[in-house]
């Protein structure tokens, strides 16, 4: 097969059916462990693939209705406090597949996003520095078009790879997708509902000088570093950035640098961050405070910031919350 190929058709690949699971299966888990928050509600189940094949067998043995969501690294999610009712699937896996054939560099949806950038640029590619500074996984960057310093993910994906709800693996084109600012969507086709999630993309990077690229690394980091809250419990920036603004400088008008509720705290350092910096807030204290955020931003500017970040589960028994407008 030519990895450089647009695919227009969706090549499926029927799960493997071993007789037994190999990956580690836990119930009523603290998503808390698993999200960059450090906050929030446990899920029913939560199951930790030990490789593709064993992810597609685990998913043809659900059933049809289970509710599901995938995790990479946590670093863009918030679990309620009364929980999940369903099966998280942690797919972040240090020992990921990672190869370069033919100047496409294939990544499985696993692995951290700023270890393709390293990997990138010691093999002399370049334009792949800016995933440094992605907190996440490959597949979270694909799911959001994930971006920072002037690039976006799907800015170089030429293919990716899926798996749907029942274990079947497809192949798709850029084209299958309709891609936006921290968007991106599968363009409907008619009579194909099921739902997907990335396990692996193709990328296509420029040929350049290894040293420069290693060095723009570098850089990008020292940057990130002094910007923002890296060394407190948080989950990047909460906001997308309006046309023609940055959610940033509209919050840090409101004064609301410092800003908490309970245990979760507006960044003194970047005004687009919640921290969590004793370890003590909840779930809900951080949606409040985004709610916060956006009455004050409302009110003063007449704009709706809409969140990055995801929001899912129950709010706790007694408790009544609401998702953040973009937020599933």
């Amino acid at each position: 097969m030519n990895p450089t190929m647009d695919r227009t058709e969706a090549v499926a690949q029927p799960p493997q059916r071993p007789g037994l699971l190999r990956g580690v299966l836990r119930e009523h888990e603290s998503m808390a462990r698993h999200v960059s928050w450090r906050a929030g509600g446990a899920a029913w189940r939560v199951y930790a693939p030990a490789d593709l094949a064993d992810l597609q067998a685990f998913l043809a043995s659900l059933a049809a209705d289970e509710p599901l969501c995938f995790v990479g690294l946590g670093s863009n999610l918030l679990v309620r406090d009364g929980g999940f009712r369903g099966t998280m699937v942690l797919m972040h896996h240090t020992r990921g597949e990672m190869r370069l054939e033919g100047g496409v560099l294939y990544a499985e949806a696993g692995l951290a996003a700023p270890k393709v950038a390293r990997y990138a640029a010691t093999r002399g590619l370049e334009g792949a520095e800016f995933l440094a500074g992605v907190p996440g996984t490959v597949g979270g960057a694909l799911a959001m078009n994930a971006g920072c310093y002037g690039s976006e993910t799907w800015d170089h994906v030429l293919r990716v790879q899926t798996i749907a709800r029942d274990g079947t693996l497809r192949e798709r084109a850029r084209s299958e997708y309709d891609i936006g600012y921290r968007h991106c969507a599968r363009k409907p086709v008619a009579g194909d509902t099921a739902e997907e999630w990335f396990v692996g993309a193709w990328f296509r990077f420029r040929a350049g000088d290894a040293s420069r690229a290693r060095q723009t690394i570098k850089e990008l980091l020292a940057k990130r570093i002094a910007a923002q809250p890296l060394e407190l419990p948080n989950a990047g920036s909460v906001f997308r950035n309006p046309p023609g603004d940055h959610a940033a400088r509209l919050v840090d008008a409101c004064g609301l640098k410092g800003h908490a509720v309970g245990g979760a705290q507006i960044s003194r350092k970047h005004a687009n961050f919640i921290v969590n910096p004793l370890r003590t807030a909840t779930a809900a204290d951080i949606e409040a405070l985004i709610a916060h955020a956006q009455a004050a931003v409302k009110a003063r500017f007449g704009i709706e910031l809409v969140p990055e970040v995801r929001v899912v589960g129950e709010p706790a028994a007694g408790a009544s919350a609401a998702a953040p407008e973009g937020a599933a």
